[in-house]
């Protein structure tokens, strides 16, 4: 039996806004980009739903939309940074710092390379899975991941070890 769209956004809708965060870097910008693809996806939930796995469906939508954000952002954008909605305490700051930095070293990377790595380690897809999200070839994905780790490591490096997690 197909879950209705209300059922399906309230099982697997958080899972699709932190998908989304991975992606763009921004949880106001995240919450548009769910809120418009569940938007599309409204208007043909029963193709949708009939879907073998509805949400990879979605997660590649969610990939290609924030992929066409990017291609037509203006370039007078300027994103603001968002208040921390993260936990107060005495390691806060720490958490806070910890957390700009992978943002940091994420937001050097093409957008391509981000969602393959948001989707190898914090979604747990294998290069097969992913390639189907991406609707590309596994070994696609393999180079994608290789550049984007390739990057990573050599930035790495010249940052300051305290801003590091």
């Amino acid at each position: 039996m197909q879950p209705t769209f209300e059922e399906f956004v309230t099982a697997r809708g958080g899972s699709l806004l932190r998908f989304a965060l991975m992606l763009t870097g921004d949880r106001h910008q995240a919450e548009d980009l769910v809120q418009s693809v569940l938007a599309k996806a409204y208007v043909r939930w029963d193709r949708v739903a009939g879907m073998s796995q509805p949400e990879a469906y979605l997660k590649r939508v969610l990939v290609n939309e924030n992929l066409r954000w990017w291609r037509r952002r203006s370039s007078r954008e300027v994103p603001v940074a968002a208040p921390d909605d993260g936990p107060a305490g005495p390691d806060a700051v720490g958490s806070h710092a910890a957390r700009e930095a992978a943002w940091a070293l994420l937001g050097r990377l093409p957008r391509r390379q981000r969602a393959v790595l948001a989707l190898r380690y914090y979604e747990d897809l294998s290069d097969t899975q992913i390639a189907e999200v991406l609707g590309c070839t596994p070994g696609t994905v393999r180079s994608q991941a290789a550049r984007a780790l390739a990057t990573l490591r050599a930035v790495v490096p010249a940052m300051d070890r305290e801003a590091l997690p």
